[in-house]
């Protein structure tokens, strides 16, 4: 049996019940289903004060300095956050500026993100794209967007939603096996 991946599930929800977090489970679980993983979830609304008032990494408590490893050091990162007013939470934001720039250089991110309607649905392109671009990650080419019309209360429903989890998380496994070979050589020039 392989080496499970290491996939970060950073989920900017801004509390404990959220359809982000089901949006986030539901990648997750595919995930899982598709190829040996171990998966660490980090849930930004936990970390709000001890990330909030942060102006650098340096002095982080441990819960907030243990979540900023685990992305660093993820085989494969899964962002996943709901739509405020045409853009990402404020703190989800934050916590990724609180990584180095070089952090994520090369680094396969699967995007995602969820809101009230499809109006929304361009914030992975002109919001994340641009962000994980600015760390230099390899984002996967198809990212996730559900709207409320995906989910039914707390479960979703929508069979398209499905079907473009199923497709990011395709290509995810590809940037996963073609940076191995990569990762490998590095290993053994070191």
């Amino acid at each position: 049996m392989s080496t499970p991946h290491r996939i970060t599930i950073v989920v900017g929800n801004t509390g404990d019940v959220s359809r982000t977090k089901v949006l986030a489970q539901a990648i997750g679980d595919a995930l899982a289903a598709a190829l040996p993983v171990t998966l660490q979830v980090v849930e930004v609304w936990k970390l709000a004060p001890q990330i909030g008032p942060a102006l650098s990494p340096k002095g982080l408590p441990d819960e907030a300095a243990a979540a900023l490893r685990a992305i660093e050091t993820a085989d494969l990162l899964v962002a996943v956050t709901p739509v405020y007013k045409g853009s990402y939470t404020g703190l989800f934001k934050h916590l990724f500026d609180l990584l180095a720039p070089d952090a994520l250089v090369g680094r396969p991110v699967l995007l995602a993100a969820n809101g009230g309607s499809d109006r929304h649905a361009l914030v992975v392109d002109h919001q994340l794209r641009p962000l994980f671009g600015f760390f230099r990650a390899l984002t996967v080419p198809s990212a996730v967007y559900a709207a409320e019309a995906d989910f039914d209360g707390y479960v979703l429903t929508g069979a398209g939603l499905q079907a473009r989890i199923a497709e990011a998380v395709q290509q995810a496994q590809a940037l996963l096996a073609s940076r191995a070979p990569a990762q490998a050589l590095l290993r053994e020039a070191a």
